[in-house]
C-alpha cells in the first residue's frame, strides 16, 4: 500500500511539474512575441507574396481587433479571397468558375482565425488542454521545446526555441483528398513591426513541394472599414 501510495504521488508530481513547465514555456511565448500587447492594436494589414512552382503570387491580409481577417491572394490575375467578418465566413475563388461568394465551412473559418495576430492560439490551446510538452529537439543546431497540439483537422507540432521562445518549426498532418499529408514548416526572419512581431518568412514543404511565403510590409493602426471583411460588392 505505501509502495502504491508512493507512486501514486511521484506519477502526480511529474505531471504537475509538465503543467508547470508548459504553462512557463506559454507564457514566455506570449511576452516574447508581444501577443500580450497586440490587443491594444486596433488593425493590421501585411502585404507579401507566396512563392511555389517557379510562380509568385501577391497577397494581403487585413485583420481589424478583436476577430475581423480577410486574405487575398492574386493567381494568375485572379484574386482569391477568404474571409471572416466576425460573425460568417465566405471564399471566392475565380478559378472555380465563379465570382460569387460562397460560406465556407467551421473548419475553414478556425483555420483561418488561426491567421489572426489578435489572437494567442498557443494560451487558447493550453487553456483547452490541447497542449503536450514532448521534451526537446534540435532544431537548427539549437534545442527547442517539442509541443504537440491536438487540435480539429490536424495534428501538430510546435517546436519553440529554449533561448527567444519564438517559434522555429512546425509539422502538421492534415487530410487533402482522403490522404494524409504532412506539412513542415520553418518561421523565420523575426521582426517587431510597429508592435506586430512575426516572422518575415516561413518555408513549408508538403507532398515533395516547396512554398516560400514572404512578407515585405506592415501597417499598424490604419483605417479598415468593416465593409472589406463582408461579402457584400
Amino acid at each position: 500500500m505505501k509502495k502504491l501510495f508512493l507512486l501514486t504521488a511521484l506519477l502526480l508530481t511529474a505531471v504537475f511539474i509538465n503543467a508547470q513547465s508548459l504553462d512557463e514555456i506559454v507564457k514566455n511565448y506570449t511576452a516574447a512575441n508581444k501577443l500580450d500587447k497586440v490587443s491594444a492594436l486596433q488593425t493590421i494589414k501585411i502585404t507579401g507574396k507566396m512563392s511555389m512552382m517557379g510562380m509568385d503570387m501577391p497577397m494581403e491580409i487585413w485583420m481589424k481587433n478583436p476577430s475581423k481577417i480577410k486574405q487575398v491572394m492574386t493567381v494568375n490575375g485572379s484574386e482569391i479571397v477568404t474571409a471572416y467578418d466576425g460573425t460568417s465566413g465566405y471564399m471566392i475563388n475565380p478559378m472555380s468558375g465563379s465570382s460569387d461568394p460562397v460560406p465556407i465551412s467551421e473548419d475553414q473559418i478556425s483555420s483561418l482565425k488561426k491567421s489572426n495576430l489578435f489572437s494567442n492560439y498557443m494560451a487558447e490551446y493550453l487553456k483547452e488542454g490541447k497542449l503536450k510538452l514532448d521534451g526537446e529537439e534540435n532544431v537548427n543546431g539549437k534545442p527547442a521545446f517539442k509541443v504537440q497540439a491536438a487540435i480539429s483537422g490536424a495534428n501538430a507540432v510546435m517546436f519553440i526555441d529554449k533561448a527567444s521562445y519564438v517559434l522555429v518549426k512546425t509539422t502538421a498532418e492534415v487530410s487533402q483528398n482522403g490522404q494524409s499529408v504532412t506539412i513542415e514548416s520553418y518561421p523565420s526572419n523575426y521582426a517587431d513591426n510597429g508592435g506586430v512581431f512575426l516572422p518575415m518568412k516561413t518555408s513549408a514543404s508538403f507532398s515533395g513541394m516547396d512554398m516560400v511565403t514572404e512578407f515585405t510590409k506592415v501597417e499598424v493602426n490604419i483605417p479598415m472599414d468593416d465593409s472589406i471583411f463582408t461579402s457584400k460588392k
